[in-house]
């Protein structure tokens, strides 16, 4: 079983690896990883808007000693709206945001003690929710979407 300080760890690798793009050039970051899949921009984009939600919704709450809102949410509904918005948003502001809301959550992760890290509070729903199964449940998310992306740069450097 991973301690806090682990999981925090492993969370931030998504920092590094999102600065990595922002010498992206326009048709990379426009460019969908695969047939018929999201753009790079678009997965950039889901991922941010996750941090925003679980940050605001959940981490925050728990760091203020605040009941969580964080609810169940129609996750392909989630994932539409992040595509919609991330047609708006620039290269740079989505890229700034990503890091912003994960460094955010990051603080606040580590601000957070052993006890109420592990601690089940309710969720929106009244279904149990822990800083700890969080990370257990995002860390795997992170390195899929990573794994796409990278596989995607080194099919898109061959050309």
């Amino acid at each position: 079983m991973q301690n806090k300080k682990e999981l925090i760890a492993e969370f931030s690798e998504f920092i590094p690896f999102v600065q990595s793009l922002k010498e992206l050039d326009e048709e990379k970051w426009n460019s969908p990883i695969a047939e018929g899949k999201w753009t790079v921009r678009d997965v950039i984009a889901h991922m941010m808007l996750w941090d925003k939600y679980f940050l605001e919704e959940a981490i925050q709450k728990i760091t203020n000693h605040q009941p969580l809102t964080a609810k169940h949410l129609d996750f392909d509904e989630f994932n539409r709206k992040a595509v919609d918005y991330a047609k708006e948003q620039g290269q740079q502001e989505i890229i700034d945001a990503a890091i912003q809301y994960r460094n955010e959550l990051l603080r606040q992760l580590d601000s957070i003690s052993e006890e109420d890290f592990a601690k089940e509070h309710k969720d929106g729903d009244g279904n149990p929710f822990s800083a700890y199964y969080y990370l257990i449940g995002f860390i795997p998310h992170d390195q899929h979407h990573m794994e796409q992306l990278g596989a995607y740069f080194s099919i898109a450097e061959s050309y």
